[in-house]
């Protein structure tokens, strides 16, 4: 369960906590937004691993905000006042995830499970990254779909598909990377020291994970791109990456939101289809 996953984070954070912190005018105090009460203490955590992963790579122009104090019920950050985004700092983030995704993990995955978004994200270590994309990414979320008619369609094709699915993505994954996991341009803000990272969903994958949902909904100019592609160039399989990773998001709004994301997901299933 999520409660008990999340006992790191609060080994970490509560200690601030009991010490009666309520925040300040220059805090921003997030209340939890899900029927989960540790969904802030996986927060919290995700943003302390993403800002220990940063500094080792050396990474000092993007920026992850402090956790001042967690509870079940809030989470208390600085106040950020973002602004747009200048090129510069587009490409400084670009520059900033490429270094962050080249530090090579030791395993895939992650020791707790977590949220991705408002949904529970399920983990475990392991050395396949295929078989866990498969199963505790696809698989979850295909195992959620309400409508039984659309649940047996997906699942078809990925009992069809599995293996194939599994080698392709081992094969082309050089190494596990800390992942963001959530990476759409409402989870970066952008003020006048560079860009914030917040709202993460991390685990260990296939770095091309990340980079693929900046494109899911827009946000992302081209300045990042190629200051990412400078510092570690995409695969020359990234495009087809691109859509069996961003099927695990679309499945998850499918989940949250409904009808109006079917079609993506099965055009992004289409592509597992092909394969």
């Amino acid at each position: 369960m999520i409660h008990e996953a999340c006992d790191k984070a609060k080994d970490v954070c509560e200690a601030i906590s009991d010490h009666g912190y309520t925040g300040g005018m220059t805090d921003y105090v997030k209340q939890n937004p899900s029927s989960f009460p540790d969904a802030l203490l996986c927060e919290a955590r995700g943003l302390e691993v993403l800002a220990d992963t940063l500094k080792a790579a050396g990474v000092s122009r993007v920026h992850v905000p402090e956790v001042k104090a967690v509870s079940a019920h809030e989470l208390v950050i600085p106040k950020i006042h973002p602004g747009p985004a200048s090129e510069e700092a587009m490409a400084a983030l670009g520059e900033g995830l490429a270094q962050m995704h080249a530090v090579r993990q030791p395993e895939y995955g992650f020791d707790a499970d977590n949220m991705i978004g408002m949904s529970p994200q399920k983990n475990r270590l392991t050395d396949d990254w295929g078989a866990f994309f498969l199963r505790d990414r696809l698989g979850v979320q295909v195992g959620m779909v309400g409508n039984d008619h659309v649940r047996k369609e997906f699942e078809t094709v990925l009992e069809r598909q599995g293996d194939t699915l599994a080698g392709f993505l081992n094969e082309h994954c050089e190494h596990p990377s800390l992942l963001h996991g959530d990476l759409w341009s409402g989870n970066v803000l952008f003020d006048s020291v560079g860009s914030w990272l917040i709202d993460p969903a991390v685990y260990y994958g296939d770095r091309e994970a990340d980079i693929a949902m900046t494109e899911l909904f827009g946000g992302f100019s081209s300045a990042f791109y190629r200051a990412y592609d400078r510092g570690y160039p995409r695969t020359d399989v990234y495009n087809t990456k691109r859509a069996i990773y961003n099927l695990y998001h679309t499945l998850n709004h499918y989940n949250l939101f409904g009808a109006s994301y079917l079609s993506a997901c099965r055009h992004n299933l289409d592509v597992v289809a092909s394969l």
